[in-house]
C-alpha cells in the first residue's frame, strides 16, 4: 500500500513555471472538449466541466504516472448517451460510480498488467486512429447553427476563422525555434485571444457553445430505487464504461511512458480512474478517463510532473467559479488550430516509413483497428478485436512450426523429438507426424523440446496413444517438463497414456 500515500517524488527536479504554463494550456484545450462531449450526450454543460476538474485533480494527484491528463473524455461519454435518453441523469451518475467501483477492483487485483497483451501494431491502429478522430472533431467547428439545422460557414466568417487556425498554428510550429521559455499553444492561444478582442474580429467563440459559468460542484446522491432490477440496468453500462476507460487510459500511459522514458503504474492508475468517477458519481460530473490530446498538449509544452495537471483542474474551478465571462470570448480558432496541431503530433507518421517492413497481417490488424476507432468511436471494441486477430495470427504462426524428427535407435525404437508448442492450433499437424502402420513396436515421443499447452495438446497426445494401442503398440512420453506432466495428471480421468519413467534422463523444468 506504500505506493498509493507515496503521492509525489520529491527527488524529481521541477520546473515550476514550466508546469503552471503547461496546466494553463491544457485547461485552455479542455474547456471546449469538455462542453462538446456534455452537450453531444444530452448532459448540462456544467457536468462536463465538474468532470473535467474532479478527474483531472484525483488523478493528477493520485495516477499512475505523472504528464498524463484525465477529463470529461468522448470515449466514455459515448458509452452512457443511450442510458442518458431512456433513463435521465441520475441513473447516468449511478452507472458512472459503478464505473469507478469496477475500475477500483481492477486495480486492486492488479489486473491493468494485461495491457501488456496489446502488440505494437494494434497500439499504431489506435493511436492513429485516434489522431483522425481529434482532427475530425474539429471541422465540426467550422460549422454553425441556421434555422436549427448545422450548416458549414462560409463568406467571411469561414475566411476569418481559417485565418485564424492558420495563425495558431503557424506560431505553434515556428515558436519554439525562438524560444521554448514559453508553451507554444499557450502563446498562440493568448495571441489569438488578444488580436480578436483588440480589433473586434466577429468569429466563433466557446461561448457559441455553452455558458461555463457556475458554482462548485454539488453532493448528489442518484435518485434512482436501491434494487438488484436498477443494478441489472446500470451495470452493463458502468462495466463497459470501466473497461473503454480504463483501455484508452492504459494505452495513454504506455505512450507517455515511451515518449519520456519512464515507467509508469498501471494498477495505480486504475483505482486512481477509479476514486475520480465514483466522485463524479456523486459530484454531479459525467465521468471520464485519461485523454489523449490533453496529454500530447501537456508533454509538449515540457511538463513532466504531476503540477501542470492539478494546475489545470483548478484553473477550470476557477474559471467556472470566477472567470466565465472572459474564457467564454475566447476565440474557437486558437483551440481548434493547437487541438489540429496535436492530431498532426499523435499520428504515429513512422507507421508509412515501416510499413513495407511489416509483416501483411501486422498492417491489416493497424490499419482494422484504425477504421474502428474511426468509425464506432469504441477503443474498446478496436483494441480487443486488434488483440483477438492478433492472437489468432500467433496461433496460426506458432502451429505452423511444430516439426518432429524421427529415427530408430539400436534396439528397434522409433523415436520423435517433437520441437515447437503443441496447442488447439497445432494438433492436427502434430498427429500427421507419425506413421502408426509401419511403426516398430515400441515408440518413443520425446517433449524436451516442446510443451504440451492445453486440453486439445493432452488429447492429440491421447488420441495418437490410443492409435497404437489399436494395432498393439507401446508409446511412451518422455521429457515432459513438471506443468506438462501435471496438466495429464490432472486428466487421468479422462485419457490413459505411458509416462515413461528413465533414470538416464532429467526431466526438464521450466
Amino acid at each position: 500500500m506504500k505506493q498509493y500515500f507515496n503521492l509525489f517524488d520529491f527527488s524529481q527536479k521541477v520546473n515550476y513555471r514550466t508546469e503552471i504554463l503547461a496546466g494553463l494550456t491544457v485547461a485552455m484545450t479542455m474547456i471546449p472538449e469538455s462542453l462538446s462531449f456534455a452537450i453531444l450526450a444530452g448532459f448540462p454543460p456544467l457536468v462536463g466541466l465538474y468532470a473535467a476538474f474532479i478527474m483531472g485533480l484525483v488523478t493528477a494527484v493520485f495516477g499512475g504516472r505523472p504528464g498524463l491528463v484525465s477529463g470529461g473524455a468522448g470515449a466514455t461519454v459515448i458509452v452512457l448517451i443511450a442510458l442518458m435518453k431512456s433513463h435521465g441523469l441520475d441513473y447516468v451518475f449511478a452507472a458512472v460510480a459503478l464505473a469507478g467501483v469496477i475500475q477500483i477492483l481492477i486495480g486492486l487485483f492488479k489486473l491493468g498488467k494485461f495491457i501488456r497483451l496489446v502488440p505494437q501494431p494494434v497500439m499504431f491502429g489506435f493511436v492513429n486512429g485516434l489522431a483522425i478522430i481529434i482532427f475530425m472533431s474539429q471541422l465540426e467547428q467550422f460549422k454553425t447553427i441556421v434555422n436549427g439545422e448545422s450548416v458549414w460557414l462560409s463568406g467571411s466568417p469561414l475566411y476569418i476563422m481559417l485565418a485564424l487556425v492558420a495563425l495558431t498554428i503557424g506560431i505553434v510550429i515556428f515558436l519554439p525555434r525562438i524560444t521554448k521559455a514559453i508553451p507554444a499553444s499557450l502563446v498562440a492561444i493568448m495571441v489569438v485571444f488578444a488580436l480578436v478582442l483588440g480589433f473586434g474580429i466577429e468569429t466563433k467563440t466557446v461561448a457559441d457553445i455553452a455558458s461555463v459559468s457556475g458554482g462548485f460542484p454539488p453532493f448528489h446522491i442518484p435518485n434512482i430505487p436501491l434494487n438488484l432490477e436498477t443494478l441489472q440496468l446500470i451495470l452493463p453500462y458502468g462495466l463497459i464504461m470501466a473497461c473503454v476507460g480504463l483501455t484508452e487510459g492504459l494505452l495513454t500511459l504506455n505512450l507517455v511512458d515511451e515518449i519520456t522514458g519512464t515507467k509508469g503504474n498501471g494498477n495505480r492508475e486504475c483505482v486512481a480512474q477509479g476514486s475520480a468517477n465514483i466522485l463524479n458519481g456523486f459530484f454531479f460530473g459525467m465521468g471520464g478517463c485519461p485523454m489523449i490530446a490533453q496529454t500530447l498538449v501537456n508533454l509538449s509544452a515540457g511538463s513532466r510532473a504531476r503540477l501542470s495537471g492539478i494546475v489545470a483542474a483548478l484553473t477550470i474551478l476557477f474559471i467556472v467559479l470566477f472567470g466565465a465571462p472572459v474564457i467564454e470570448k475566447l476565440p474557437m480558432a486558437a483551440l481548434v488550430g493547437v487541438m489540429i496541431m496535436v492530431a498532426i503530433g499523435t499520428f504515429e507518421w513512422i507507421s508509412f516509413r515501416i510499413i513495407n517492413k511489416m509483416p501483411k497481417q501486422d498492417i491489416f490488424v493497424g490499419v482494422l483497428v484504425a477504421i474502428i476507432t474511426i468509425m464506432l468511436h469504441n477503443l474498446a471494441l478496436a483494441v480487443l478485436i486488434g488483440v483477438i486477430i492478433s492472437a489468432l495470427v500467433f496461433a496460426w504462426e506458432s502451429a505452423k512450426r511444430i516439426r518432429a524428427k524421427k529415427y530408430i535407435d539400436d534396439k528397434g525404437v522409433k523415436h520423435y523429438e517433437i520441437y515447437g508448442p503443441l496447442f488447439f492450433a497445432s494438433t492436427t499437424a502434430f498427429a500427421e507426424k507419425f506413421d502408426v502402420l509401419n511403426d516398430p513396436d515400441e515408440v518413443i515421443i520425446d517433449f524436451e523440446e516442446s510443451k504440451i499447452a492445453d486440453m486439445s495438446a493432452i488429447d492429440a497426445v491421447h488420441k495418437i496413444t490410443e492409435r497404437y494401442a489399436k494395432v498393439g503398440k507401446t508409446v511412451h512420453l518422455r521429457h515432459l517438463s513438471e506443468d506438462c506432466r501435471q496438466l495429464l495428471q490432472n486428466a487421468q480421468g479422462i485419457i490413459d497414456v505411458n509416462i515413461m519413467e528413465d533414470p538416464s534422463y532429467r526431466v526438464a523444468s521450466n
